[in-house]
């Protein structure tokens, strides 16, 4: 007898019905985040009836789209919509809870314009994913709002002082500040967050944070007290920047010269610029804070556009000159004995590892292994092993003379420890790089040895600072090199004491040294922007780099001379490359004066669109890098 079989209930889908649409205000304009470069214009969506109380600027929203629900941003409400056609509902409202105002939204808009992106690639980095259980909790404060002010000249850009913490001066900055209305203090990195938090609190100032090391939900719940707090400061890194703060007076962007202010995924943007469009649309006080002006900043201060503070000092500072190629100049050891009479001595290298380089020690050629990668050690007594391929040359020998003596041309921190304690015996030694990093130390005689930026403090400062190979800070072959070794060296001689002094391994008449015992980088700047004018670079042009398979650099770079010789783009737009690049790829770097640079970013901004329909890869632009 056959098993009868069960029975299979037949299912239907069935159409929701369609909701009324709302009676006031039917439109919705959204930003969608569609995934698609090209798809980067608003789209009107029409609010039901059941939902219009909860709909208006800046709240979360799920919409329809190419067959499947997407997250969307509400930008406004209308009477009317632009588009003929169907118009579709708005499925659900994601949170009551709006994430953006139209002033921020305005400035997202701005931010996607000036780098030429998509605006939800903004929007990722301005507004945290949300987080569901605060949106439940959350409670709204009510925010007086103030009244238009008259756009403030305020635009500064504040020196730090040697002989006081940097974070104790921001401090002052913020108290100052806060007077006037809500605080928006930008920062570098968490290890600097965390040195503004901790004087924060000491001084039982509230504040708000924001920044990856906060938790998911502390972040969506910071970001929503933001908006409604009446006022507040508001601690947060580089995405920060772009936060609608509630009665926000005054931006403060801490250290504005390092390359953590520039976002390195897509849009490509950096803080510094964000803050000048913030400034010019919402009428907020801007101030920049660091030892040195990044070239763009010391442009505007040389042609009177930022008011620079500073304070003279007069330090005191020796260079001496390694002419034997040694580590320790003959001359410097009877200023570091004196010093470490008082207490300890830091000496910053510009290398972490061992042996970072391999001479042969007969005829001087570098060693390299077969693959072409150059050889290093990782430590004393070990064999050399290849920094690409990782081979190791237990019996290594010159290939060019076949002598198997080999000599460390690239010494790393740790090779430098090595020949500094046999120098100086009888004092501790402490090392501080990689992941081996030392906040403070004591104020007893030491020798420090720290690589850049991690250069731990103490409290009564440093008997004296000692920067060893000091050229080859300056020696980086990318456009920042002078810029970047100019803060470095500022930021270490601010960590000596009253009476401490300066130690540089620099040719005498290097120009550095007369700018740090007067503490004023302005001669160092001002010849280097000359020469930058001379030869047109950055900033006197805006520049644009553009990475994109090898296979298309050519067809890509006769395609922009076309687009200039056709008067699609001005005459005046320089081509430079194609260059290789690492995996298959090429660069291509664009020149622009400043008064032609939107039409460029426009033309840029289509180029990119055009190839997202055509389904093509799209290029990897940034405009205004952090290097070149």
């Amino acid at each position: 007898m056959a098993t009868p079989r069960l029975f299979r209930l037949k299912a239907e889908v069935v159409a929701r019905p369609q909701e009324k649409p709302a009676t006031n205000f039917p439109i919705a304009r959204v930003w969608v985040d569609t995934g698609v470069f090209h798809l980067d214009t608003p789209f009107d969506y029409s609010v039901p009836e059941n939902l219009s109380e909860h709909i208006s600027t800046g709240v979360r929203v799920q919409v329809p789209f190419g067959g499947r629900e997407v997250e969307g941003i509400v930008i406004e409400r209308c009477q009317e919509s632009l588009t003929s056609g169907r118009i579709r509902a708005i499925s659900k409202l994601l949170s009551a809870h709006p994430v953006a105002t139209k002033g921020s939204l305005e400035l997202i808009e701005a931010v996607a314009q000036r780098w030429a992106t998509h605006a939800f690639d903004v929007i990722r980095l301005a507004i945290p994913p949300r987080v569901a259980a605060i949106d439940k909790t959350f409670i709204p404060q009510a925010v007086t709002k103030i009244p238009n002010r008259i756009p403030t000249s305020e635009q500064s850009f504040y020196a730090f002082d040697p002989f006081e913490n940097p974070a104790q001066q921001i401090l002052t900055l913020i108290e100052k500040a806060s007077k006037k209305g809500s605080v928006l203090v930008v920062a570098p990195d968490e290890k600097d967050l965390n040195e503004i938090e901790s004087l924060l609190e000491v001084n039982h100032l509230t504040y708000l944070r924001l920044d990856s090391s906060c938790s998911r939900a502390k972040r969506y719940e910071n970001y929503l007290k933001a908006i409604n707090s009446k006022n507040c400061i508001v601690l947060g890194a580089r995405s920060a920047i772009l936060t609608p703060v509630a009665n926000l007076q005054t931006i403060i962007v801490y250290k504005e010269s390092s390359h953590e202010h520039f976002e390195p995924r897509s849009p490509g943007f950096n803080v510094r610029d964000i803050a000048f469009i913030r400034r010019s649309m919402e009428a907020v006080d801007v101030i920049f804070a660091g030892f040195v002006p990044s070239m763009e900043l010391s442009l505007m201060i040389d042609t009177k556009q930022l008011r620079f503070i500073n304070h003279a000092f007069k330090l005191n500072v020796k260079a001496f000159s390694s002419e034997d190629g040694t580590l320790l100049p003959g001359r410097i050891f009877t200023d570091i004995r004196k010093a470490l009479n008082r207490g300890p001595v830091l000496f910053v290298l510009p290398r972490k590892g061992y042996g970072n380089a391999l001479l042969c020690g007969h005829c001087k050629n570098l060693a390299q292994c077969s693959c072409g990668g150059r050889l290093s050690i990782g430590a004393r007594n070990a064999p050399p092993i290849c920094t690409v391929c990782a081979t190791v040359f237990s019996e290594w020998s010159c290939t060019w003379c076949n002598r198997s003596k080999p000599y460390i041309a690239g010494r790393g921190i740790e090779r430098a420890a090595e020949e500094i304690s046999r120098a100086f015996t009888g004092f501790p030694l402490i090392l501080s790089f990689g992941d081996v990093i030392k906040a403070s130390v004591e104020a007893s005689p030491a020798l420090v040895l720290a690589t850049p930026g991690a250069a731990p403090r103490c409290a009564r400062g440093y008997s004296a600072v000692v920067i060893l190979e000091g050229i080859k800070f300056f020696s980086h072959p990318d456009i920042r090199a002078q810029e970047r070794a100019r803060e470095l060296f500022f930021e270490s001689a601010a960590m000596i004491d009253t009476k401490g002094s300066v130690l540089l391994s620099i040719p005498d008449a290097h120009p550095v040294t007369a700018a740090i015992s007067k503490w004023n980088p302005g001669a160092m700047i001002r010849r280097e922007l000359v020469e930058r004018e001379e030869v047109s670079l950055p900033p006197f042009v805006q520049s644009i780099l553009i990475t994109c398979p090898a296979a298309e650099t050519s067809q890509l770079v006769s395609g922009i001379h076309k687009a200039i010789v056709d008067s699609r783009l001005p005459s005046s737009v320089k081509v430079l490359g194609p260059t290789p690049s690492s995996k298959g790829l090429s660069k291509i770097v664009l020149y622009s004066p400043d008064s032609q640079s939107a039409h460029v970013r426009r033309f840029i901004h289509e180029l990119q669109r055009r190839r997202s329909i055509a389904k093509k890869e799209l290029l990897t632009v940034r405009v205004d890098p952090y290097s070149l």
